[in-house]
């Protein structure tokens, strides 16, 4: 008959009598009861965690513009929008897709824009084509990209938009813009809020939506990094922990 724990320690208790030679056999039986128990567990436990499989999220990356809507243009560079905007989407695809538990999906991969040819309105053509590749991803969350622009030639700075009206939006667009603010506190030594903005792409659809407007494109020094590929990588990082440290945190 094989004793239990309790019974052993209850049965050590009983005999007192018994001299110690006894008690040290039944010491080691315990010990070694005691460590097959353990074993046991840990290697159910171990097994248990293996057999949990690992989270994985979709994130849809939008790089605004393309084909014959170039978006802004560089006030010294002549560098079209649509060109930067995929370019950053590009280096924040690698690094989404270098956590090896996040599925990123680009809505363009080329120059070209996503409207039908023969289509009357291109840019209502393309919008909708936007829209039906995050449906159809069902994504954990969208990041659009694209480059500012606006009269006032001082204005400058990475921004984040998102839809007043999703909760899961703006905490994503927090969460983006707090890793912006390290850039733009380093290149413009000022932070920004994230924002809410009536674009399109945040309100198309229901799933968490951000609009990074990765700096303006009508000042001169904005100009300039927006066209560096290692200041688009730094954005490019920047959004990356962003939307990991949002996933973290839902």
């Amino acid at each position: 008959m094989i004793l239990t724990g309790c019974r052993i320690l209850n049965f050590y208790r009983r005999k007192h009598s018994f001299n110690f030679l006894l008690i040290k056999r039944r010491t080691a039986v315990f010990a070694l009861a005691l460590l097959l128990v353990t074993s046991a567990l840990v290697t159910s436990t171990t097994l248990c965690l293996l057999s949990i499989p690992k989270k994985v999220y979709t994130v849809v990356i939008d790089a605004g513009h393309g084909g014959i809507d170039g978006g802004g243009i560089g006030i010294r560079s002549n560098t079209t929008e649509a060109e930067i905007n995929l370019s950053i989407a590009l280096k924040l695809k690698v690094y989404l897709e270098a956590l090896g538990n996040i599925n990123p999906i680009l809505t363009r991969t080329n120059a070209d824009g996503l409207y039908e040819t023969d289509a009357t309105n291109k840019k209502t053509s393309d919008l909708k084509a936007r829209k039906a590749i995050i449906t159809t991803a069902s994504p954990d969350a969208v990041i659009s990209i694209h480059c500012n622009q606006f009269p006032n030639r001082t204005r400058r700075g990475a921004l984040t938009f998102y839809n007043s009206n999703s909760d899961m939006g703006i905490n994503l667009a927090q969460s983006v813009q707090t890793f912006l603010n390290k850039l733009n506190q380093i290149h413009l030594e000022t932070t920004y809020l994230a924002a809410g903005g009536d674009y399109y792409i945040l309100n198309c659809t229901n799933y968490p939506s951000v609009l990074v407007e990765c700096g303006f494109l009508s000042n001169v020094q904005d100009d300039k990094l927006l066209n560096d590929a290692s200041y688009q990588t730094e954005l490019a990082k920047a959004i990356t922990l962003g939307v990991t440290s949002f996933f973290n945190s839902t």
